[in-house]
């Protein structure tokens, strides 16, 4: 059965199982996905606070004790956090306390689902209890990060260009030029291609080159897991590969779920897909995509919300809930949560 607020395919939750990133443990908790990984408390703070503290006199030696093992509740693989569907909301909320938050002196129930139109108002409802639940035994609950999404409720791209303000539609169709220069196939994962090892190899290289120029690094995936991932073909996974004179310069791996285009990870050769604007050019095919088989939404992810919002997405909040072992760092926590949503400015995007 699958679990609550999943949007990815069986498949690839089991690859995280089975090749967690690096340096993170992997485990169940009151039939949870949960994982145990380090964790600077820096990630999610706003840039100016992260910036005068990492600023400050002496961070190289005292940073160190910002960075915790940390527990979490979901995996980094999901958007959200994957729940039982028979489990209780406040049954639940106790066992993770009882049985993780208290093993660890830092428990983070990443990215629950507030109000999210990529679910029904059943799912929805269950996660605001869950939440009432955990305000109730003592979590701290900070606003998460911001989802970007897409309806498909266009005909055709200019009708979509539309939405967007006269300036950007001029600047984004003068990108758009370069696609041209772009050549772009599709592979579905567990094509024969990905038998070859040195194939696997040109593809983790251009993931390490996006995880390289990342301003957050948390979860590095191994080589061995996108070998799992890209040799399966039970996940229903697809490959947009692009290509500039006939050498490979990005690709996109994504999975056609319940009628949704879930976008899930890129590989990018540097300079080459700036200069030839593949994120652009991605982002307009995988609408295409997503348009020409009837899909309903178009899930983008978690990351560069700035250019996501420019190209027309909107975006729905999750909420965390963090339960820190010591009472006084509770408290502490909850006069000092505001400094790390950084996100929430985007829950009142309005496209322009």
């Amino acid at each position: 059965m699958r679990y609550l607020n999943q949007l990815e395919p069986d498949a690839l939750v089991a690859r995280f199982d089975e090749h967690p990133p690096i340096d993170f443990s992997v485990m169940r908790v009151a039939e949870t996905p949960a994982f145990v990984a380090p964790f600077d408390l820096l990630t999610t703070a706003d840039d100016d606070v992260r910036k005068k503290l990492t600023g400050a006199p002496g961070y190289r030696w005292w940073g160190r004790l910002l960075r915790w093992r940390t527990a979490f509740v979901g995996t980094t693989v999901s958007e959200y956090a994957l729940f039982p569907r028979d489990a209780q909301p406040d049954v639940l909320a106790v066992a993770l306390r009882s049985q993780l938050g208290r093993r660890q002196r830092l428990m983070i129930v990443k990215d629950v689902p507030q109000g999210s139109p990529l679910f029904d108002r059943a799912t929805n409802d269950w996660c605001a209890r869950f939440m009432e639940a955990c305000d109730a035994n003592g979590f701290v609950l900070l606003e998460g990060q911001a989802l970007a999404y897409v309806p498909i409720d266009f005909q055709s791209e200019d009708e979509y260009l539309a939405r967007l303000s006269s300036g950007r539609r001029k600047d984004i169709r003068r990108k758009l030029r370069k696609r041209d220069e772009v050549t772009v196939e599709a592979i579905h994962c567990g094509d024969s291609a990905f038998d070859d090892d040195a194939v696997i190899d040109a593809y983790y290289a251009l993931y390490e080159n996006v995880f390289a120029q990342s301003e957050i690094h948390f979860d590095k995936l191994s080589r061995d897991f996108f070998a799992a991932v890209l040799r399966d073909v039970s996940n229903g996974g697809v490959v947009f590969v692009y290509r500039h004179e006939g050498v490979m310069i990005g690709w996109n791996l994504c999975f056609v779920v319940e009628g949704k285009l879930i976008d899930k990870y890129v590989g990018f050769a540097y300079p080459q897909a700036r200069e030839q604007n593949l994120y652009f050019t991605s982002w307009f095919y995988n609408l295409a995509f997503a348009r020409e088989q009837g899909l309903t939404h178009y899930v983008a992810g978690w990351t560069d919300p700035q250019i996501k919002s420019y190209l027309g997405a909107q975006f729905t909040l999750t909420r965390h809930a963090i339960y820190l072992r010591n009472p006084l760092l509770r408290a502490a926590a909850r006069k000092l949560g505001k400094f790390f949503e950084s996100d929430s400015q985007w829950a009142a995007h309005e496209q322009a």
